[in-house]
């Protein structure tokens, strides 16, 4: 499957028709084979050769569905057998939706007393006092950039002459304010704009301007946040359960090309509410081992082999393996292993007891104990018959070395002991989809400005990605994060996190 997951990977689309015309030719020499091996299978005639040509067929045919699956079908893993929400009857219209962070703009029309005769009659028209014809619309202002000529008044006293400060500035001597800088980085790395296209659209707005410029602004403001950055990662390395996956991420360089450069890979780690990133030239344990370090607890991984190495060295470190991957193996086999959908069956019933339980990740306090209790309590009972059942039925299960079925059951089995970590432990969750989700803003980053063009654009890139991912889980407002922790490592030389930042105006 390595080619299928280049061609996953592909922005150009002349590679990618490519690759299509290459999966086609393997698709009609699979189709030859197949045919072959029925007219051998014929000729046998229930020889003892037929049982094992009946397997690879089987095999044969699996292999062209999967084909054809992962080049023409759709990326879900629904299975058909799992029946949708029912469909809600069509509403007719939805309604005014609400506004309330709408300024709202009163505009009253009212005739000029030249337009008050009536053309008909002749007479005055009068106004009726109270009564009003009402109606509202959304409506746009247009963004608008000034040159603003600032004059600080000087002041004098016994002990000399005062300047009041000049206002917090991330680059000083700069030409563009702080809200501009905010601006700029909140529609790349949020937005994902590219910052040749913000240039283009600044040059419509009247601003005439370079990405160059643009890159300038974001790049001194990341160096105000470092110390933001850095306490982020400290906050979720130091979480009893943590989250760890990774994605690969293009580093051009300065003259690359959208379909050049180097893989390097984004590593990201994640607790309740929180996300970190870090960017590096490899996917080595090497790399891991720089991310998480000394980190000791639980850590909510898929089967990639770095993270076996670190658990080898650090005695502290305890790997929980995903069942969304586990599962996932199977929904892809089950269309050609009916018996899959038992294991699907039994999978389905250990997610929910999850989904009857109240999650403690996300609560405080007294709250967030008796959530553990009553999960903790939900999946000691029920949990391990399940499991019991689900690996007694893997281990009568027959398929060849290669085909799906195998390498679903094989890859269950051989990562089991972290497979189970979740029943003594309420805080961990079964899934590592939290991490997953946590990708998905640097996956839409790198499609739409195909990642950094230096080291220092991968540092700017990760800092960024994670303190407004953060802000957006903590649903607080990312401008108003940003300027207030820029303000507190210019003025205090402190940084700030989003969840100090939601206590400080929480307390105004």
């Amino acid at each position: 499957m390595a080619d299928l997951e280049r061609f996953e990977a592909i922005d150009n689309v002349d590679e990618a028709k490519a690759y299509l015309r290459m999966f086609a030719v393997e698709n009609d020499r699979l189709r030859a084979r197949l045919q072959e091996l029925v007219k051998e299978l014929a000729a046998l005639k229930g020889g003892d050769g037929s049982q094992q040509l009946s397997l690879e067929l089987d095999r044969l045919q699996e292999q062209i569905a999967t084909l054809n699956q992962k080049v023409f079908g759709e990326s879900s893993e629904r299975r058909p057998t799992e029946k949708p929400e029912p469909e809600k009857k069509p509403q007719k219209g939805h309604g005014p939706r609400r506004h309330p962070n709408l300024e709202v703009v009163q505009q009253r029309i009212v005739l000029a007393d030249d337009d008050r005769a009536c053309p008909d009659c002749g007479e005055h028209r009068r106004e009726l006092a109270g009564m009003n014809e009402e109606s509202e619309f959304i409506d746009l202002i247009e963004r608008r950039f000034t040159l603003a000529k600032q004059q600080r008044q000087k002041y004098s006293c016994d002990c000399g002459i005062y300047t009041p400060p000049a206002p917090t500035r991330h680059l000083p001597g700069g030409r563009y304010s702080l809200k501009f800088a905010v601006h700029v980085a909140l529609a790349k790395y949020l937005d994902h704009a590219p910052l040749n296209r913000q240039a283009r659209i600044m040059g419509r707005e009247g601003l005439r301007i370079d990405s160059q410029t643009l890159w300038d602004q974001i790049d001194a403001l990341a160096k105000h946040l470092v110390p933001a950055y850095e306490k982020l990662k400290k906050f979720i390395l130091g979480a009893d359960v943590v989250g760890a996956d990774e994605t690969w991420w293009r580093v051009m360089g300065t003259k690359g090309k959208p379909t050049s450069g180097k893989k390097w890979w984004a590593w990201s780690m994640t607790a309740p509410g929180a996300v970190w990133h870090g960017i590096a030239p490899s996917r080595s344990a090497d790399a891991a081992r720089t991310y998480l370090g000394e980190f000791a607890g639980t850590l909510m991984v898929d089967g990639y082999r770095a993270y076996d190495t670190l658990a080898k060295e650090n005695e502290a470190l305890l790997l929980a393996h995903c069942w969304a991957h586990a599962r996932r193996k199977f929904v892809e086999a089950e269309p050609n292993y009916a018996q899959c959908t038992e294991a699907l069956t039994l999978i389905g019933e250990l997610f929910a007891i999850d989904r009857e339980t109240e999650d403690p990740g996300g609560l405080e306090g007294d709250a967030k104990l008796q959530a553990a209790e009553a999960r903790l309590k939900a999946r000691k009972e029920r949990a391990p018959p399940i499991l019991a059942k689900l690996r007694a039925w893997a281990l009568e299960q027959r398929g060849l070395p290669k085909s799906g079925l195998r390498k679903a059951i094989d890859y269950m089995l051989k990562y089991w002991p972290g497979l189970i970590v979740f029943v003594d432990d309420p805080y961990v969750p079964l899934d590592n989809n939290a991490t997953e989700r946590a990708l998905r803003g640097l996956v839409i980053g790198r499609k739409n400005h195909y990642g950094s063009r230096s080291k220092r654009g991968t540092e700017v890139a990760a800092l960024f990605y994670s303190l407004l991912e953060t802000a957006a889980m903590q649903g607080i407002d990312p401008a108003a994060y940003l300027t207030a922790a820029t303000h507190y490592a210019v003025e205090r030389n402190e940084a700030l996190l989003p969840w100090d930042f939601a206590r400080l105006t929480s307390s105004k």
